[in-house]
């Protein structure tokens, strides 16, 4: 199986940075592909732009210059020889034009074809293919007349609340929710000018707004031979302004009737556009059980490590099968959930100071030490922390045997995964998923806001601080007098500076 991938593929230009392209190296090698990353002058230092087999500069400059620039991209793919380009995830991932350039160019594009991206990249567009197929959509508006009146009309006859969302949008920008009538005019000029700043597209839908729902996303995969499989569920339901906080599968909503519509749902969504590669559907589910097709996001999700996790697969050498025109290896039916797996992304921010972003030096990146716990950064000692990237340091991932193990190894975990040097949301983290709503799997996307006082922090007494300040001193002294030396490794509990 190998032997007719590299044929095919040999080498691989992984168009992205941090842990996302550590983690597609490292798929890379074990299937005995060479990879070829790419970094900016002031990530030199940084681990993806030294441990794949070749890397090239992209100089300096703005995102357009750097990590966006079609044309630099390919051309060192050509010049290094690769094959084909993973996007990663984010930069250009979903952007169709870039995946016809590098295929008319030469070059495969590891991810869904151009038209795919084209058909779900727009929540407008996507809804009315949906429709087509017969998917279950939200109740709402996506017509062609974008006046206000027919907007606030629409509104209406929907029953408030409604949500005005941008259609070209994500990351919760364009996008607003209306409580009553008299504030819908204010809310559409708001959404509008957001989406037009954001996306340079102010188009709009309206959408029923469901409080306190459940948001539950469908991995799939699909090849080019009429094989569409998915690979179960996650639920990524604990999110702050639309931005997800804490992901776990399975999802403690849904019982196996259930599960198995939502997952049968999303495979006829990827068959029903003839779909190729990675992608995830994305639902809303109500406190009923209705679920609703939220988009399709047409790359590997940042979520991703727990669907591995719990199903044992290799989504992102799937991927490259797929890529290289095999089939998939498995049926549906030998795909299945075994524990139960959670995922928190470690950012470098202030929760307890309006989540201000922080940056820095980071003195030391603390490790796990447990079985079955997973660190994916793209940071390591000396690292700089800067406002030039996303603020995401890290992703600790957590498999137990059931979800009461997993919480119990995130909660442990989050103490040894320091990021010294650096203000983080560990300590925050931890609070989410200590409380008794998320331990009871009380989740809805508006988690955070709800429990916002039971997430507030806590201030130690005294005497914790002194115990804690004794057993450190006490253990570093044992173990290395150095305290530049080993003594960094028994700084569990404490939070970042």
């Amino acid at each position: 199986m190998i032997s007719e991938i590299t044929k095919k593929i040999d080498k691989i230009l992984i168009a992205n940075r941090g842990e996302i392209a550590l983690r597609v190296m490292k798929t890379c090698r074990e299937m005995g592909i060479k990879s070829v990353t790419i970094y900016t002058e002031s990530e030199k230092t940084y681990p993806h732009s030294y441990l794949s087999d070749e890397s090239f500069s992209l100089g300096m400059g703005v995102l357009s210059e750097t990590y966006l620039n079609h044309e630099k991209i390919i051309e060192i793919a050509k010049v290094s020889g690769a094959k084909a380009i993973h996007p990663g995830y984010g930069f250009l991932s979903e952007n169709a034009t870039f995946a016809k350039k590098v295929t008319d160019a030469g070059l495969i594009f590891i991810g869904p074809t151009p038209e795919s991206m084209e058909i779900m990249g727009d929540k407008k567009t996507s809804k009315i293919e949906m429709e087509k197929i017969n998917i279950p959509l939200i109740p709402g508006y996506h017509g062609e007349d974008q006046s206000e009146a027919t907007l606030k009309n629409a509104a209406i006859e929907i029953g408030f609340p409604v949500l005005v969302k941008a259609s070209a949008g994500g990351g919760g920008k364009g996008m607003r929710v209306v409580w009553k009538e008299e504030e819908f005019s204010e809310s559409l000029a708001s959404a509008k000018r957001e989406a037009l700043n954001a996306f340079g597209d102010d188009i709009v839908l309206i959408e029923k707004f469901i409080q306190n729902p459940r948001h539950i996303e469908v991995q799939v995969m699909s090849d080019t031979h009429g094989n569409h499989l998915h690979f179960f569920e996650r639920e990524c339901s604990i999110q702050r302004r639309h931005q997800k906080v804490v992901e776990e599968t399975p999802s403690t909503a849904l019982d196996e009737t259930l599960r198995k519509s939502i997952c049968e749902t999303a495979v006829a969504i990827s068959s029903g556009i003839n779909y190729k590669g990675a992608g995830t559907v994305e639902f809303i589910m109500d406190a009923d059980g209705n679920f609703y097709f939220l988009e399709m996001n047409t790359r590997l999700q940042v979520e991703h490590p727990i669907t591995e996790m719990v199903t044992k697969s290799d989504l992102v050498r799937l991927q490259i099968l797929v890529a290289a025109g095999l089939s998939l290896p498995m049926k549906q039916e030998e795909i299945s959930q075994t524990g139960h797996a959670i995922e928190v992304r470690i950012y470098s921010e202030d929760p307890d100071n309006n989540f201000m972003p922080a940056i820095g030096k980071i003195g030391h990146v603390g490790s796990p030490t447990l079985n079955d716990v997973r660190l994916d950064s793209g940071y390591v000692d000396g690292n700089e922390v800067t406002i030039d990237f996303d603020p995401m340091l890290a992703k600790l991932i957590c498999w137990g045997v059931d979800r009461d193990s997993a919480i119990s190894k995130t909660l442990h975990s989050l103490d040894e995964v320091t990021f010294l040097g650096v203000k983080t949301n560990r300590d925050y983290l931890k609070r989410i998923v200590a409380t008794e709503p998320f331990r009871e799997g009380d989740t809805f996307t508006h988690f955070i806001e709800t429990y916002s006082e039971l997430l507030a922090p806590k201030e130690p007494t005294d005497d914790e601080i002194a115990a804690a300040i004794a057993t450190f001193l006490n253990s570093s002294a044992i173990k290395d007098e150095n305290l530049n030396g080993q003594s960094w490794n028994t700084l569990q509990g404490f939070r970042n500076i």
